[in-house]
């Protein structure tokens, strides 16, 4: 399991602030180990990120049958959302989300509006480690059938205005229902904040 980020991370800043000024690692105060600690496990939350600071690329797609959306189960923490994840590097956005609808649904689909680029941040989402920018797709299904993945353990299509419990840190209701005002009004503009 990672470590997970702080809630408050002003608290945690002024932690790392002690660390600093301590010269820790020579200590033998059991408090200032314990932060020693906390920020080694922070290390561990950015290990294998070089290079300059830039937002992180998020993909969600918004395939609907009359009013319901699909929508999949994730097993990370049992809650439903949209299907997408990581743009990979050499990916085109579009190709990306299509990807991710396969791999966590089964269903094939491909994506005909850019709907919204949002800064996660801007939104009520839980905290989290990463800057990530999430570009809702509207996408239209082709075929395939429901199959969960090592990602998903269920597939389904729920009416737009009687959502199951979301994983708030992937997509957040409002998201969905404004991704559906997209998909029956496609002259609608882009989003973005």
């Amino acid at each position: 399991m990672s470590p997970q980020p702080p809630r408050n991370l002003l608290e945690w800043a002024r932690k790392v602030q002690a660390i600093a000024q301590t010269g820790l690692a020579f200590t033998r105060d059991p408090f200032d180990r314990e932060r020693y600690t906390q920020l080694g496990a922070a290390r561990e939350l950015w290990a294998g990120e070089h290079g300059y600071a830039t937002p992180k690329v998020d993909v969600r797609g918004g395939v609907f049958r009359d009013d319901r959306v699909l929508l999949v189960r994730e097993r990370a923490d049992g809650r439903w959302t949209l299907p997408g994840g990581w743009v990979d590097v050499n990916d085109a956005p579009s190709e990306a989300v299509a990807r991710e609808i396969l791999e966590e649904s089964g269903y094939r689909a491909r994506a005909v509006k850019l709907a919204a680029l949002i800064d996660k941040n801007r939104h009520p989402h839980p905290p989290g480690v990463h800057h990530i920018y999430k570009l809702f797709f509207v996408c239209e299904l082709e075929g395939g059938d429901p199959a969960p993945s090592s990602e998903t353990d269920a597939v389904e299509f729920f009416p737009v205005h009687a959502l199951p419990s979301l994983s708030q840190g992937r997509v957040l209701a409002s998201q969905i229902e404004r991704l559906y005002q997209h998909r029956l009004d496609p002259s609608l503009p882009t989003d973005f904040d």
